[in-house]
């Protein structure tokens, strides 16, 4: 039994003793793993240089470089628009509009009025196919100088100076040569670009005519009424003025000049009193209407139909709402048959749009 416990005991001496010198040779192992890997490690054995081939690349041929890099020949060139100082001339197309035309060149409607006072006299019907117009070169007034005539008074007109005029280049007037404002150095018939002008457009409508004075129309032409002793007094209601309901030429438009509708249809067809009054124009007029009739409703208001190839009505009768007062033509300064209607109410233009159902 003692045998055994000894030899037990010297069997654990040794097992740890193994352990410890195990531990020991380990740590020391590590130790110079671990102490310097640089200085330790071998240099690396450096390869051999080599030469590696450029891969082979055939040119292209002169003829095949050139189509390759052909560009698209163009003969026009488009250059920015260049700003524009001279008036250019413009023939009217079929469907052009004074609104079209001047939209076409950036321009307000009344310039293309303020450019051609000569040629279409402010009056859009004037403006048909064919003629030659003069395009401004931004918005302004052209002036055609007479005799007489003095750059203060000119300028002052069209709301402008005199340097306006004489420095825009397209006129060609400089301050040394233009002389005396009051008298200057200007042909008479040398046209003028104002640039900037505004002046007041002719209105070829007839004016307000009252039953207590329709002779004011006189001047208009034989369809003026010389006296109306009284009538019908409208209830400020109004219908449509003929058969057709649609708009054909132009709408109601005061920078166009043009302050009524004018109404399609076929020659002949009903037209109709808008609402009760007294006749007090019924008759040809002398400045592009033709025949034209005109009620006053008594009550401010005033209607107007123009370019009638017939007239139904006399001067002084009572007329009714729906009365057939005349047919639809085209007479006077018209390109076909239509309606031109005005409405005004004491004494200034309404659009009639506002007054029909």
């Amino acid at each position: 039994m003692k045998i055994e416990k000894v030899t037990q005991t010297v069997l654990n001496v040794l097992a740890v003793t193994s352990l410890l010198l195990i531990g020991v040779i380990g740590f020391d192992t590590y130790r110079s793993a671990s102490a310097s890997p640089i200085e330790s490690a071998p240099l690396p054995t450096p390869l051999p240089a080599q030469e590696y081939p450029i891969p082979y690349y055939n040119l292209p041929s002169e003829s095949q470089i050139n189509a390759d890099l052909s560009r698209e020949i163009r003969l026009h060139t488009d250059l920015p628009q260049a700003p524009r100082d001279q008036i250019r001339k413009y023939v009217v197309q079929q469907g052009d509009t004074v609104f079209g035309i001047a939209e076409k060149f950036g321009l307000r409607p009344e310039t293309i009025f303020w450019g051609n006072l000569y040629i279409l006299g402010d009056n859009v019907h004037a403006l048909s196919p064919g003629i030659e117009i003069n395009i401004m070169p931004e918005d302004g007034v052209l002036h055609r100088w007479t005799e007489g005539e003095g750059l203060n008074g000119v300028a002052k007109y069209y709301k402008v100076t005199p340097e306006d005029i004489i420095n825009y280049p397209g006129n060609g007037l400089s301050m040394e040569t233009i002389g005396d404002y009051a008298n200057p150095n200007i042909a008479p018939g040398t046209e003028l670009f104002v640039p900037g002008g505004e002046r007041e457009l002719i209105s070829w409508s007839a004016p307000e005519i009252s039953r207590t004075n329709p002779a004011v129309a006189r001047h208009l032409g034989p369809g003026f009424c010389g006296e109306v002793m009284t009538g019908a007094v409208g209830n400020g209601t109004f219908i449509y003025p003929t058969v057709s309901h649609e708009v054909s030429g132009f709408e109601y438009s005061p920078e166009t000049n043009h302050n009524a509708l004018d109404f399609g249809g076929s020659l002949g067809n009903a037209i109709y009193a808008v609402d009760a009054g007294v006749v007090v124009y019924a008759g040809w007029n002398d400045y592009g209407y033709g025949n034209m009739v005109v009620i006053d409703h008594g009550n401010g208001f005033q209607t107007l139909y123009a370019h009638l190839n017939t007239v139904g009505v006399a001067c002084a009768q009572s007329v009714y709402q729906g009365d057939v007062i005349g047919g639809l033509g085209s007479t006077g300064n018209s390109s076909g048959p239509h309606l031109h209607f005005e409405i005004r109410y004491n004494g200034g233009y309404v659009n009639p749009w506002n007054f029909l159902p």
